[in-house]
Formats: structure tokens, C-alpha cells, sequence
């Protein structure tokens, strides 16, 4: 994928790219950055299937993909230090799908809410 870092350089334009490569079938999960990772999170998930999450801090980013199924974790650069993203990623990373009923159920849910108001990839 391209990365570009600069004044020309918009996260939303970075979230849509990740986000059409997970529903292309790229890559199964994927990772944003931009200031506060709020910008990144709403614009990839205007994608339907895309589940972005804001993650501080390992525990959010693990349970994020055990109870929600996250495939994008953002994190905020100006938010965190270094140190911390690495651990955070590697919480995601190693995290899976719980497939737990209330989790699956939720999730149903969710999906049903994306059907509803979402249009597919187009």
C-alpha cells in the first residue's frame, strides 16, 4: 500500500485504502494512525463489514476482536507513545474471535444494522 507523510497526506484517504483492501481480501486485520485515531476510525468504518476500534490500550484492543470482531485497530500518535502502540498491536494481532453466543448475537446485530443502512463496497 502506498504511504505518503505530508501535507497532501489525509487520513480519511488512508482509512478508505485500508479499508478496500480487508473487503478485497488483502489482509484479514489492519492497523490506522493519524493525531487521535478518531478521524481514521470514522471514516473506515463507513465501510460496511469494517469494524475500526479505537485502542489506548492492550486491553481494549484484545477485547475488541474477542466480543467485536475489530479488523482495523486505530491508534492516535499523539496519544500514546511508541512503546505502548507496539503492545497494543500485538494484542490485536494475537487476539481472535471469541464465537461466544452473546458475542455472535451482538454481532449479528450489528451486521443487521450495516444491511440496514450501509451500501456494500461499491
Amino acid at each position: 500500500m502506498k504511504v505518503l507523510i505530508g501535507s497532501q497526506d489525509d487520513y480519511p484517504d488512508r482509512a478508505v485504502d485500508l479499508a478496500r483492501a480487508l473487503l478485497n481480501k488483502q489482509g484479514d486485520r489492519g492497523i490506522l494512525i493519524c493525531g487521535s485515531a478518531i478521524g481514521v476510525s470514522i471514516a473506515a468504518n463507513k465501510f460496511k463489514g469494517i469494524r475500526a476500534g479505537v485502542c489506548h490500550d492492550t486491553y481494549s484492543a484484545h477485547q475488541a476482536v474477542e466480543h467485536d470482531d475489530a479488523n482495523i485497530v486505530c491508534l492516535g500518535q499523539r496519544v500514546i507513545g511508541i512503546e505502548l502502540a507496539k503492545d497494543i498491536v500485538f494484542a490485536f494481532l494475537k487476539a481472535t474471535f471469541s464465537n461466544a453466543s452473546r458475542h455472535q448475537r451482538r454481532l449479528n446485530k450489528i451486521s443487521a444494522i450495516e444491511v440496514e443502512n450501509m451500501k456494500a463496497l461499491q
